[in-house]
């Protein structure tokens, strides 16, 4: 083979393999879509991919077309990113949005949950140019914000946890028939309020716990009404 014809060979095997690494290149870098690039992709055309958005993360949930299509009960976070609705339920108008103002640390952590459980169980399929990415694809301070702010909610909610595993929980059950009951198998049952409330939720519940006698008059304890002060159960409506 001529000089010139081998030339022409290693230059035409070099283009070649340059362009698979620019295919590969491109598969490995992730896509950027806009809102309305993303609208497309709402499950009405089954010609196209069904993707949503979750704190500005972008992922093809096509293989759950049965849930997130037309008629499914995901639908509503298919072509957009509604994270919001993720823990508020809300999915209609102002309430399919990805603002999380107002939220709790709490809400905010089970927010980046449903994130990690779509990572793990769809294909990501790139990010969303807004509240949580520019338009190169860099997180922007709004992103920062959430990821530290549901760190602290884990934070709070482990302390919680092991806070309540101290004072064990009453027994409980319900039926149509019978009403509510609580019950304890070793002490009295009594509410108290759940330690971390304010910060993980913004509000105030409380719990049935399980107390010896002993503890009957520690602050913040309050008996069911109507229930003996030592009857190890109570009705409950």
């Amino acid at each position: 083979m001529a000089r010139g014809a081998r030339l022409l060979l290693v230059l035409a095997l070099l283009a070649a393999l340059l362009a698979v690494v620019l295919q590969l290149y491109r598969l490995r870098k992730p896509k950027l879509w806009t809102v309305e690039e993303l609208s497309v992709y709402n499950g009405t055309d089954e010609g196209l991919p069904i993707l949503l958005g979750i704190l500005g993360s972008v992922f093809d949930v096509t293989k759950g077309r049965s849930h997130y299509g037309p008629g499914g009960g995901y639908r509503h976070f298919s072509g957009r990113d509604a994270s919001r609705a993720f823990v508020s339920g809300n999915f209609t108008g102002d309430g399919l949005t990805d603002s999380l103002q107002g939220l709790s640390s709490s809400e905010v952590n089970s927010i980046v949950d449903w994130r990690k459980f779509y990572y793990e169980r769809y294909i990501f399929a790139g990010k969303l140019i807004g509240r949580y990415y520019d338009s190169q694809g860099n997180p922007i301070k709004y992103l920062k914000g959430v990821e530290v702010k549901a760190k602290r909610g884990a934070q709070l909610l482990e302390k919680q946890k092991s806070e309540e595993a101290k004072i064990p929980s009453c027994n409980s059950k319900w039926s149509q028939q019978e009403g509510g009951e609580v019950w304890c198998d070793s002490g009295y049952p009594r509410l108290v309020r759940r330690p971390g409330d304010i910060a993980l939720t913004g509000q105030v519940s409380q719990r049935c716990a399980c107390f010896q006698e002993d503890e009957l008059n520690k602050p913040g304890l309050v008996a069911y009404e109507g229930c003996d002060h030592l009857s190890k159960s109570c009705k409950v409506n």
